[in-house]
């Protein structure tokens, strides 16, 4: 790496990258990409960080290493220094502050100051692009945005206006921005493209989300930690990681690797991949949407006799999945489930007549839930009201283990489907029995879940839709989740496109996971068939439907099971395992 020195900047040249840095104001010029502003706001629940002076910056040089710190005199803090680490391929930006605090909301590439010109308000960096990548599916459906649209990275949302964005949650924390404009809703250029990734284990995730923040030509990012992290003495951020590659789904692999070369995640999972995981899914889902029709609710049909209907009638068409997933809602209640004695009479005798064909039987699980929970193991509202399951309550673990035992043992279940990881609790007011929050507090529930099944049955089979690489540990299969349908002009995504896209992160981000290719829902039988056919090259199928589709409502007829039926063979003949 060359440095050199004018009055006004330095100047760093490393063959990856040019870098011009200020030596009269907090700010960065990267060559042809980004004019970055290296302010930053910590903010706390006693109110906002705001900066009033900033001093030049300070120079060090290690092995390997160009630092740069520029100290800022902070409202809210005794001391605040942003760093820019910068080595031959990556730049990396951080906060550190001194004092005492509860984080409110971090930002970084920029923050609310008053600059030494008098210039007051909030500051953000420039990207010389024309497109921002996210890795997580939303809504309306656009792989590559326009670099004006806002990008959430998240654990907390559903399907109502605006929070259709936690399809994967957590996704891979990470953004990619494009010079080029993108041919389609699921179109990702070529060319180099700018990466940005958050650098940080679990233990320093404790914010519930990442955003992109674009306004009238600038950007910054902003991690809520929504008052539930406090500093005691000192405290750094986690650091934002950018860096030239080829394509996002290179971005994906370098930050996984990243990630793995400092222990801040897994290399796979934890435990061993068993045969049995990798046989063709089918799960009830869709075909009790389709049954329902609008009529009834769709969780009233997840019944013993229709499961059997509508499993008699795949096999007279040759589809005999490996693995079926008895869907919402099988259970009495969700937070402590027992079966529904008048939906499923004899569930544990019906999974041994499954086992007894050689197949295995999951049970749906929607995380977080307090349905069935005393309050005392839950996370807490301002009223009392129970929120959601308190993963870092003791008592609720005991129960979890108890729930397994029943569920995988006395029952002999062989695994889960673990759904709803977005409705994590958010929320300043909120009150949980321990002080983890956020990505961790997640992870903290999918670990409880994880290790307390296998503790009962070794081979238990758990798929989530979390395919951020630290969660590497705690799942054994990502699903690729529900599937959304229009683009921003209205116009319908073709299912099997957004499969390819969400293959393309979970495969990048997880690579050593297998992966469910789920299939819900499908607006039309052309969609289901191009879905259906997709599959067995992208991960292990998943099949839905058994009559009909729930979009549509068009018939599926036995021609169309047989075809299923002759790609699930091929699939098994090439002894796939992905």
């Amino acid at each position: 790496m060359r440095i050199t020195t004018t009055d006004q900047a330095y100047h760093l040249d490393t063959g990856h990258y040019r870098l011009t840095v200020s030596r009269t104001d907090a700010s960065a010029e990267l060559e042809g990409w980004a004019s970055l502003s290296l302010l930053a706001s910590v903010g706390t629940a006693a109110g906002r960080d705001e900066t009033y002076e900033t001093l030049p910056p300070v120079l060090a040089e290690r092995e390997g290493e160009v630092i740069f710190d520029f100290p800022q005199r902070s409202t809210a803090w005794e001391a605040k220094t942003v760093r820019l680490t910068c080595t031959p391929e990556t730049l990396a930006v951080e906060v550190r502050v001194e004092g005492d605090g509860v984080l409110s909301d971090v930002t970084l590439l920029g923050g609310r100051a008053v600059l030494n010109s008098r210039a007051a308000g909030t500051f953000r960096s420039g990207l010389h692009a024309q497109g921002v990548f996210s890795p997580t599916p939303a809504h309306p459906v656009q792989v590559v945005r326009p670099l004006s649209a806002a990008v959430a990275l998240t654990v907390v949302g559903d399907a109502s206006p605006g929070r259709l964005h936690a399809v994967f949650s957590p996704p891979p924390l990470l953004l990619a921005f494009t010079k080029q404009e993108p041919a389609g809703p699921a179109d990702v250029p070529e060319g180099t493209w700018l990466a940005a990734a958050v650098r940080a284990g679990i233990a320093e995730l404790t914010f519930t989300e990442l955003t992109y923040e674009p306004v009238d030509g600038g950007a910054l990012l902003r991690l809520d930690y929504e008052c539930h992290t406090e500093v005691r003495g000192s405290w750094t951020s986690p650091a934002l990681v950018l860096w030239l590659a080829g394509s996002p789904w290179e971005a994906i692999t370098q930050h996984r690797q990243d990630l793995l070369t400092r222990n801040l995640a897994p290399a796979g999972p934890s435990r061993e991949r068993h045969a049995w995981w990798s046989e063709p899914i089918f799960c009830g889902w869709g075909a009790q949407c389709a049954r329902a029709n609008g009529r009834v609710s769709p969780v009233q049909l997840s019944r013993q006799d229709l499961y059997d209907e509508w499993l008699d009638r795949l096999e007279r068409h040759g589809v005999v999945p490996g693995t079926i997933v008895v869907d919402d809602r099988w259970q009495l209640t969700y937070g402590d489930p027992e079966p529904d004695p008048d939906k499923w009479p004899d569930l544990r005798g019906w999974v041994a007549a499954r086992h007894a064909r050689g197949q295995r039987v999951l049970l749906w699980w929607r995380a977080w839930s307090a349905d069935g929970l005393p309050v005392e193991e839950c996370v807490l509202d301002a009223g009392g009201n129970a929120v959601a399951a308190d993963p870092s309550n003791p008592a609720y673990r005991r129960r979890v283990r108890a729930v397994m035992e029943r569920l995988l043992g006395e029952l002999d279940a062989d695994g889960f489907k673990v759904d709803f990881t977005q409705w994590s609790p958010s929320g300043s007011h909120l009150k949980a029995h321990g002080s983890t929050w956020g990505f961790a507090l997640l992870h903290e529930l999918l670990a409880t879940l994880y290790e307390a099944a296998k503790a009962v049955k070794p081979d238990a089979l758990m798929i989530t839709h979390t395919p951020h690489p630290a969660f590497g540990g705690v799942t054994d299969m990502i699903r690729l989740n529900d599937v959304l349908e229009y683009d921003a002009r209205g116009e319908r995504v073709p299912a099997a496109d957004q499969l390819r896209y969400r293959h393309a992160v979970a495969a990048h981000a997880m690579p050593r996971h297998l992966i469910d290719t789920d299939q819900w829902p499908m607006p039309t039988r052309a969609d289901w068939l191009a879905y259906s056919a997709a599959q067995p090259a992208l991960g292990v199928p998943a099949l839905y439907y058994a009559e009909r589709v729930d979009g549509s409502l068009e018939e599926i007829t036995g021609d169309d099971l047989r075809r299923v039926a002759a790609w699930w063979s091929a699939r098994r003949r090439e002894g796939r395992r992905g």
